[in-house]
């Protein structure tokens, strides 16, 4: 009756779903969001190579956070990532939100993503 599956296995179940269908490549990396319970992590990933061409997390200093739980500071990286791919020439991305439900935290740093200049 009930699902004996926790919270983070189910998220992990949809990843893999979502995986299936998103690929990213050079010219269209994937920009792939993991949220933990203190901090966020982007990776902007180029699939056919498995490189990882930019990546940024709420715990680096450059990106310079004091509270580094909350959706000021998924916006405050949202920004940083889009400013950092647009100089290196990226101008568009794949958006894997990591099987997250597409609110709050993740959708802040969506949304500000594409305020800097990313479409996706």
């Amino acid at each position: 009756m009930f699902s004996k599956k926790n919270r983070a296995e189910v998220r992990h179940e949809k990843h893999r779903r979502l995986r299936r269908h998103l690929l990213g490549t050079a010219e269209r990396p994937r920009m792939a969001v993991y949220r933990s319970n203190n901090h966020m992590y982007v990776q902007l990933i180029d699939d056919t190579k498995g490189n990882t061409i930019l990546s940024a997390a709420t715990n680096q200093k450059a990106v310079g956070l004091e509270k580094t739980n909350d959706v000021e500071a998924a916006r405050v990286l949202g920004e940083y990532i889009g400013k950092k791919a647009v100089e290196a020439g990226i101008k568009e991305v794949v958006f894997d939100r990591g099987g997250f439900i597409y609110h709050g935290k993740i959708q802040a740093l969506a949304d500000a993503a594409r305020e800097a200049g990313l479409e996706f």
